[in-house]
């Protein structure tokens, strides 16, 4: 598959892969065919969905290569590193009701994921594997004690 600029109509390659902290580092964060194509199947099978009931979405992390994913702290595992997920926001909800609108969405089987996680009050992440086992898994992310805890949300 041939990748433009847009991913799909609302989400283009660019903000799927947009990092200050790569450009600050001079961080190559260009992502290989089989990455932009997880990107692909991530906007066109859940964001795309998504933002029909929630309106704009904001994305401020998507893909991260390791070497940045490192950097700002992620684990090794990150579904990012793959392509496979987003850190978002959206213009028209709170931030609490931007996420229960995604889990009440996912319940109803209009969007399918592997993971929802309403990270530290200021984002919801959200994952998907197209092909793959998605958990349709709810977390509560927070930090303690210089932690990061996850509390499942059910």
């Amino acid at each position: 598959m041939t990748f433009t600029s847009d991913l799909t109509s609302n989400f283009t390659l660019e903000e799927m892969t947009a990092s200050q902290t790569a450009s600050r580092r001079g961080i190559d964060n260009t992502p290989s065919d089989s990455i932009k194509s997880n990107l692909f199947n991530l906007c066109t099978d859940v964001l795309e969905p998504l933002r029909l009931h929630v309106g704009p979405i904001n994305i401020s992390s998507g893909y991260r290569s390791p070497g940045l994913n490192s950097i700002v702290g992620g684990v090794p595992t990150s579904q990012h590193c793959s392509g496979q997920a987003a850190d978002t926001t959206a213009n028209n909800l709170s931030l609490k009701d931007y996420y229960a609108k995604v889990k009440d969405l996912v319940r109803e089987n209009v969007i399918i994921v592997d993971q929802v996680i309403f990270e530290f009050g200021s984002w919801v992440h959200i994952s998907y594997v197209k092909n793959g086992n998605n958990r349709k898994q709810f977390l509560i992310a927070e930090r303690q004690n210089g932690h990061t805890i996850y509390l499942y949300d059910n």
